[in-house]
């Protein structure tokens, strides 16, 4: 069985919008997520900036009900209920209140940790011999299947539910997971995404590594620069992103609206040889996992319209740009667009791959691409490679037919997928 797969429902809390409409007009005009952040401050974190949703208790309240919310303490499971519920909700699919679960719907709903914060907590009080004072859902909050088991809860999902974890790679690997389950019939539709918590617990083992950047603590907004000659480090971020896919006979079965169809995608890893190491990806195995996406898309390099790629704003983004112009035997004034999320909303870790992804498929439903911000200065080493109209700084209106993304992560493991404007037929 080969299943065609659509994508027909989103979700998103980011940093800088919570909810389709407020992320779509945010990405459009190049609004910023990015705060300063008086906790890293007072923590004496070398970057004091950080990306970081919005979320007011009287929204939370629309996710969790009070008793829920009740010493809940896990940020990464709140923006993931956000994203999931939305997406959900976003496919015109119903919450069931039925006691029989819906066999043909799962979810796979990535995660780096879960619940740091709610974990610090939970081992304050086992040091102070409080043990019988935890309460009932520090384990709820805090293991790593925790975001999916909230949603499949939330939603009465039958089929899969389960979490991945592939660092930065987790969105996309996610989205493909749920794709080939679609594909190969096992299930009817299937929601897809990753999130990550928020704060210094989970930052500060970057800020330790020195890849985060500490010169615009004073202007955040300025302090994420991928494919910038003047880039610094990276932003740290959080948030969620969801996609609901589905097969296509089921999505026109009910009359869905379909945002795009996923053509397909690969994962792979370099396996730390070569340039390849816990924090730096092996170039042949990038460009590998790019050339086996296409040629599982049914593509080749000649066919994709623009690239919204991993690009951090760290030395690694020419690198980047060098392995995409190899894979696709592509260059100067021939290379697709490219653009990166990350100038706006930082590097959201395991929750990046899947905003990203949100932010892809608008571009190929609404047929724009959005600015690379902070970008003035173009790295001359990406320069040599592409030409500078490639790099859009202002917004662009044009009809997309197909875009890759690709996230790359710690582990030196890889994630490509293939996006298709859906039309009839």
């Amino acid at each position: 069985m080969s299943n065609r797969v659509v994508i027909t429902g989103l979700g998103i809390a980011a940093p800088n919008g919570v909810g389709i409409p407020a992320f779509t007009q945010a990405i459009k005009t190049g609004t910023s997520g990015i705060r300063h952040v008086p906790q890293l401050a007072e923590l004496q974190f070398s970057c004091q900036i950080a990306g970081k949703p919005d979320i007011p208790e009287e929204l939370q309240l629309q996710y969790l009900d009070p008793l829920e919310l009740r010493n809940f303490n896990s940020s990464g499971i709140l923006y993931g209920l956000i994203a999931g519920i939305d997406a959900w909700k976003d496919a015109s699919l119903k919450i069931s209140a039925s006691d029989t679960p819906d066999w043909e719907s799962g979810v796979i709903f990535g995660a780096g940790s879960s619940g740091l914060d709610k974990l610090r907590e939970a081992i304050y009080k086992v040091d102070a011999l409080q043990v019988r004072r935890l309460g009932s859902t520090v384990v709820p909050q805090t293991m790593a299947s925790g975001i999916s088991a909230w949603l499949g809860g939330k939603l009465g999902l039958g089929n899969q539910v389960t979490t991945n974890s592939s660092a930065c790679t987790t969105g996309a690997e996610s989205v493909l997971m749920a794709f080939e389950r679609i594909k190969n019939g096992q299930a009817t539709r299937m929601l897809a995404g990753s999130t990550s918590d928020a704060g210094p617990y989970i930052w500060g083992g970057f800020d330790a590594l020195k890849v985060c950047t500490y010169k615009h603590n004073d202007c955040p907004a300025q302090g994420s620069r991928p494919m910038s000659a003047s880039a610094s480090g990276f932003v740290p971020g959080s948030g969620a992103g969801a996609l609901v896919l589905e097969s296509l006979d089921s999505a026109l079965a009910r009359g869905a609206t379909i945002y795009a169809e996923v053509l397909g995608g690969h994962v792979n890893s370099g396996g730390q040889r070569g340039d390849g190491t816990m924090t730096a990806p092996n170039s042949i195995a990038v460009q590998r996992c790019i050339t086996q996406a296409m040629a599982q898309a049914g593509i080749t390099g000649k066919d994709i319209d623009a690239i919204n790629g991993h690009l951090t704003a760290t030395g690694k983004d020419s690198l980047e740009v060098e392995n995409w112009s190899r894979a696709l035997g592509r260059a100067g004034k021939d290379f697709p667009y490219i653009n990166a999320l990350k100038g706006m909303v930082g590097h959201c870790l395991s929750g990046s791959g899947s905003i990203e992804l949100v932010a892809s498929v608008l571009q190929l439903k609404e047929g724009f691409l959005f600015p690379n911000i902070n970008c003035e200065d173009l790295h001359p080493e990406i320069s040599a490679i592409i030409d500078e109209s490639c790099v859009p700084r202002e917004l662009l209106n044009v009809n997309l037919k197909i875009i890759a993304k690709a996230s790359f992560g710690f582990g030196d493991v890889n994630a490509c997928v293939i996006l298709k404007k859906y039309i009839n037929g």
